[in-house]
């Protein structure tokens, strides 16, 4: 008698059914058809790799599993982490751009998780440094450290644009215009935009461009402005590095991070009577509504002075 052949055991992820069956052509969705950034695809995968993990977790091996009551348990799952209903709510985001992407590819009849609401964020505030505390701030890099000049050029041209850590990590040599005092930026989903250096800037990155690039470049064709010691571009983990420990150094005891800068930045310029429109459109906002977090800043701002200084505060 013959032996009997053994079913051949299939991968379930290989089934058009299974979640995780369009984690990479989702990323390759948001690269080339919503032109998103690489910094942006990558907390994208994050977030989805996470919940597909959670979803394994479940024993979920169908997208005609997961229903109502199944992401509602995932929200809980995140609540339960300890995660800020801001983090909540960008994970919730990206969930929402899957299962969109999901409806496109007719894998999925409707979108379920569109019926969940993002949590309340009216407890979000970012933080933010006084202006004399970032003036100290711009004033720590010292003789005692390796690259002062690069530092404190980088520093001050994060607080005269309120540009994000990558968008000053990757400027070019070209980029830069000293003399019409002004740069360009790529922002997220690779929108340029021009934004404005101050004086102080402008003395700053003419330190650094004559006196310390000179010596760090390794290479002629090197066009990234800031570099490393060896020569190579500086990446926005080594600008996070820096402010975290110029923050330290200053006796800063607040959580410093390089969007505090683009965050103090934003809430300066409308104390100082900029308009909500302009300043978006210096910030590269994509909707009006991101930029007015600000607003609530400043009015947070003035309630404590007002609480502090009034009489019957």
């Amino acid at each position: 008698m013959p032996p009997r052949k053994r079913p051949v055991e299939s991968n379930p992820q290989s089934s058009p059914t299974h979640p995780r069956a369009y984690f990479a052509t989702f990323q390759q969705y948001l690269a080339a058809e919503c032109g998103m950034s690489d910094n942006t695809i990558a907390a994208y995968r994050n977030d989805l790799g996470q919940f597909l993990t959670w979803l394994e977790s479940c024993k979920v091996i169908s997208l005609q599993q997961v229903d109502l009551q199944l992401l509602s348990g995932y929200l809980q799952f995140l609540h339960e982490q300890g995660l800020a209903a801001s983090s909540v709510a960008r994970k919730l985001v990206s969930l929402k751009m899957f299962f969109r992407y999901l409806v496109l590819e007719q894998a999925v009849t409707e979108s379920t998780i569109d019926l969940l609401t993002s949590p309340k964020l009216w407890q979000y505030l970012p933080t933010v440094l006084s202006p004399e505390m970032v003036e100290r701030l711009l004033a720590a890099p010292s003789r005692e450290d390796r690259y002062p000049l690069r530092d404190r050029a980088l520093l001050t041209v994060m607080y005269a644009t309120g540009c994000r850590a990558s968008e000053v990590a990757n400027l070019k040599l070209s980029d830069i215009r000293l003399g019409e005092r002004y740069c360009r930026c790529l922002g997220k989903g690779n929108k340029e935009r021009i934004v404005s250096l101050n004086p102080v800037a402008v003395a700053a990155l003419e330190a650094y461009l004559q006196h310390e690039r000179p010596r760090m470049v390794s290479s002629l064709e090197q066009e990234a402005l800031y570099l490393t010691r060896s020569g190579k571009t500086l990446t926005r983990i080594n600008v996070w590095h820096l402010v975290k420990r110029y923050a330290t150094r200053i006796g800063c005891r607040q959580k410093i991070s390089p969007h505090t800068l683009r965050h103090s930045f934003a809430t300066h310029m409308l104390a100082g009577g900029a308009e909500i429109r302009a300043l978006q459109e210096m910030l590269g906002h994509a909707s009006i509504r991101t930029t007015q977090i600000y607003t609530q800043v400043e009015h947070s701002r003035l309630k404590a002075i007002h609480s502090r200084c009034h009489p019957r505060g």
